[in-house]
């Protein structure tokens, strides 16, 4: 499947996220031809373990998260960052899950806006907020090149695209910049050859720096 890098918003010092800076990064990339194609949308899930005995509470991983992509919409992706674990199951675990009493949902994040076509790149702009809220959490842009799916072969050739989107974007002279984490794929146990899994991990990433941006 094609590659794609995952990249949030980094506010400057002092400042915060905000929809108007939504609206000038959505506008920067019409101004560079993007043409709007619809709407996305992505959904974590943070869990926490239902434990009816607290002495086996160290056993139960506590940073256990779901993830559900709109292009696998029959498929769940669940991680546990601390262990670097990445598995792919039919979407109905969360049912199974619900019924075992297993792990229950603390809370959800949805990433959601829309989609471009860029000559090879798909770009999807959209916010982060809660499930049920429009507190504005964060900004995030998903970059996919279509040619490949080799991770070693497109490194170059994104790693100029986001050089090139950041100059666009500076020009703008927004408050902030976008950021691109990088995860260890290969610590996942997975291959250079690009998943949905690949995906997760990134969005399990950009979870984590978004929690700790709030909480800072």
């Amino acid at each position: 499947m094609p590659l794609k890098w995952l990249l949030h918003w980094q506010p400057n010092p002092g400042t915060t996220v905000s929809s108007q800076i939504l609206t000038d990064v959505s506008q920067c990339v019409e101004s560079i031809n993007g043409v709007k194609e619809g709407r996305w949308k992505a959904t974590l899930t943070f869990y926490r373990p239902m434990l009816k005995d607290q002495s086996v509470a160290a056993e139960y991983p506590r940073d256990f998260l779901g993830i559900s992509l709109q292009e696998q919409p029959n498929k769940y992706y669940c991680i546990i960052r601390g262990q670097r674990i990445v598995v792919e199951s039919d979407s109905t675990i969360q049912i199974v899950m619900e019924k075992l009493q297993s792990y229950k949902s603390r809370f959800s994040l949805n990433f959601e806006g829309f989609q471009y076509q860029l000559g090879d790149f798909q770009l999807r702009v959209g916010k982060v907020v809660p499930t049920h809220s429009e507190n504005l959490r964060g900004i995030v842009m998903e970059v996919e090149y279509l040619p490949i799916s080799s991770l070693d072969k497109s490194r170059q050739i994104m790693e100029e695209f986001v050089d090139i989107w950041q100059e666009i974007v500076s020009n703008r002279s927004l408050q902030g910049h976008f950021m691109h984490i990088d995860p260890n794929f290969a610590e996942y146990g997975l291959a250079d050859h690009y998943s949905s899994q690949h995906t997760a991990v990134q969005y399990a990433s950009v979870m984590a720096q978004l929690i700790a941006t709030v909480r800072n």
